[in-house]
C-alpha cells in the first residue's frame, strides 16, 4: 500500500513553521553514526539514473523519484534557503551573528553541517538537510546500494542509516526538533524570533511528503512498522532525550538562571487579561505564577499508563510533579528528579516494542480524548501533544476521514497559542469525544 500523508489544514501547517526554521538534521552528539563516513552530496543522489527521475518507476523496489520529491514538496530542502530570508537575518541580527548562512548555531539544524573531512567533492551546505542527514553519508554505500543484489542489512553494515527503525529515526530528528547537549534552541534563540519548536514523531513522519513506498516489498526488506509503536515511540524517546538534556550544562551552566527553554513557555507567554493558572493541573505545592518545566510528553505518557499499565499512571504522575516542584529549587534537584523519572521510564521501553491490536489503538485514543476533556491538557503544550497523538492514532485505526470534523475542532482550538483557553478546549474536546 502507498504511505499515508496527511490532509493537515492551513491552520495545522502553522506547526510545520517549525519544521521549516528548525528541521531535522543529524544529531551529531546523540547518533554519531549519521557522520562515520563521508557526505557525498544531494548532487550525488539526483541523476534521472539514480533518484532524480521525473516520475515513479513501477518496476523497481524503490520509485527513484525520491530527489524529485524532496527538492519540491519537503520542508527539509528549504531548511538552509530559510536562513537567506528577511525574518532569519533578523534573527541572526539580534543574536549579534554577521550571517545566519554561516553561524554553526543556524547551520546545525538549518543544514547538513557535518566537519569538513566529512565533505565530499559533491557537497554543498547550501542544499539543506539533504539524503545523508538522515540516511548517513554515503561514501561506502553510494555505489553499491544500487546493484540488483545489495540488501538493506548491506547497506546498513556499510553506514546507511537504519530510519525504518522507530528507536533510531526519533533519535536523529531529536537532535533538532528537541536538541542535544551540544545543539539546543536555547530562549535566547526563541527572543531573538524563532519560533517555539514543537514535535510528535508519528505525526511529523505522516505529514513529511513520502519520498518512499510502504508495500509488502519495502516491509519484507525493512520490517512493518506499526503506527502505533511510532507514536509511543516518540513519546518515550522524547521524554527521555528531554529529561536527559536537564542533567547537561545545557539546562544550567552556572548563570543566574538556567535555561527557560525548558520551562513551559506558556506558563509565561499569555495575555494578561486571560490568566490560565489551575492548581491541580500544576501539581502540588506549586504556586500561582510560577514558571514551570515542560511536562507535555509525561501527561501523554500517563495517558499510556492509564490505557495499559494503570497501576503505574499514579507514580508516573507524582514524579512528573516532583520535577515541577524541583526546577523551583536548584540543579542538584531537577538532577534527581530526572533521574528518578528516567529510572521509571527505563522499563516502558517494552510498551514501544508491545504489538497493539485495533482494539488497543482505540482504548489509547479513547483515553487521549479523556485527557482533553480534563485539567490535564490544560497546558498548550499538552493540549497540541494530545491532538496530534489523536490525529496519529486515527491514521493508524484507518478512520482518519471518519473522524476530520472531531480532529478539525480540536485543531482549531489550539490553532493559536496566545489566544489558547483551556476552557474552550475541553468543551470542544466533550463535543468531539463521542466521535473517538
Amino acid at each position: 500500500m502507498g504511505w499515508r500523508r496527511s490532509a493537515f489544514s492551513k491552520t495545522r501547517a502553522l506547526w510545520l513553521i517549525a519544521a521549516l526554521l528548525g528541521a531535522s538534521a543529524p544529531a551529531l552528539a546523540i547518533e554519531p553514526g549519521i557522520a562515520d563516513y563521508k557526505h557525498m552530496g544531494v548532487a550525488s543522489c539526483a541523476t534521472s539514473v539514480c533518484h532524480g527521475k521525473l516520475a515513479p518507476q513501477s518496476d523497481k523496489d524503490v520509485a527513484l523519484n525520491e530527489y524529485r520529491i524532496w527538492q519540491q514538496e519537503d520542508r527539509h530542502a528549504q531548511a538552509y534557503r530559510t536562513l537567506e530570508l528577511p525574518e532569519s537575518k533578523r534573527i541572526a541580527a539580534n543574536l549579534g551573528l554577521p550571517n545566519a548562512t554561516a553561524a554553526k548555531i543556524c547551520l546545525d539544524c538549518h543544514a547538513d553541517n557535518v566537519p569538513a573531512d566529512k565533505r565530499g567533492p559533491k557537497f554543498q551546505i547550501s542544499d539543506g538537510v539533504g539524503c545523508e542527514g538522515c540516511h548517513g553519508g554515503s561514501e561506502k554505500w553510494l555505489e553499491s546500494h544500487a546493484a540488483e543484489t545489495a540488501t538493506h542489512k548491506d547497506n546498513v553494515a556499510r553506514g546507511m542509516y537504519p530510519t525504518e527503525q522507530p528507536l533510531k529515526r526519533v533519535q536523529v530528528c531529536l537532535g533538532c526538533h528537541l536538541g542535544t547537549k551540544d545543539q539546543f534552541a536555547t530562549h535566547a534563540i526563541m527572543g531573538a524570533g524563532h519560533p517555539r519548536l514543537s514535535f510528535e514523531l508519528e505525526a511529523y513522519t505522516t505529514n513529511q511528503p513520502a519520498h518512499f513506498i510502504v508495500d509488502a516489498d519495502y516491509d519484507q526488506r525493512k520490517g512493518k512498522i506499526e503506527g502505533m509503536n511510532l507514536w509511543v515511540t516518540g513519546q518515550i524517546e522524547t521524554t527521555r532525550r528531554y529529561l536527559s538534556l536537564l542533567q547537561t550544562n545545557m539546562f544550567h551552566g552556572g548563570d543566574m538562571f538556567p535555561e527557560l527553554a525548558f520551562y513551559d513557555c506558556h506558563s509565561c507567554h499569555h495575555p494578561m487579561d486571560k490568566i490560565r493558572w489551575n492548581s491541580a493541573r500544576a501539581g502540588a505545592g506549586i504556586k500561582p505564577g510560577t514558571v514551570r518545566l515542560q511536562t507535555q510528553n509525561l501527561i501523554v505518557l500517563q495517558a499510556l499508563m492509564d490505557a495499559f499499565e494503570p497501576t503505574a499512571t499514579k507514580q508516573l504522575a507524582e514524579l512528573t510533579n516532583a520535577l515541577i516542584r524541583a526546577g523551583q529549587r536548584d540543579r542538584a534537584a531537577v538532577n534527581e528528579a530526572a533521574k528518578a523519572l528516567l529510572n521509571w521510564l527505563e522499563p516502558r521501553d517494552a510498551l514501544a516494542r508491545k504489538q497493539y491490536s485495533s482494539a488497543d489503538v482505540i482504548k489509547m485514543r479513547k483515553t487521549l480524548a479523556r485527557y482533553a476533556t480534563s485539567d490535564k491538557a490544560g497546558d498548550y503544550a499538552a493540549a497540541e501533544q494530545i491532538v496530534l497523538g489523536l490525529e496519529s492514532l486515527s491514521y493508524t485505526i484507518g478512520d482518519r476521514a471518519s473522524k476530520k470534523a472531531a480532529l478539525d475542532a480540536l485543531y482549531n482550538a489550539v490553532k493559536n497559542d496566545t489566544t489558547f483557553s483551556p476552557q474552550q478546549f475541553a468543551a470542544a474536546a466533550a463535543n468531539a469525544q463521542r466521535s473517538f
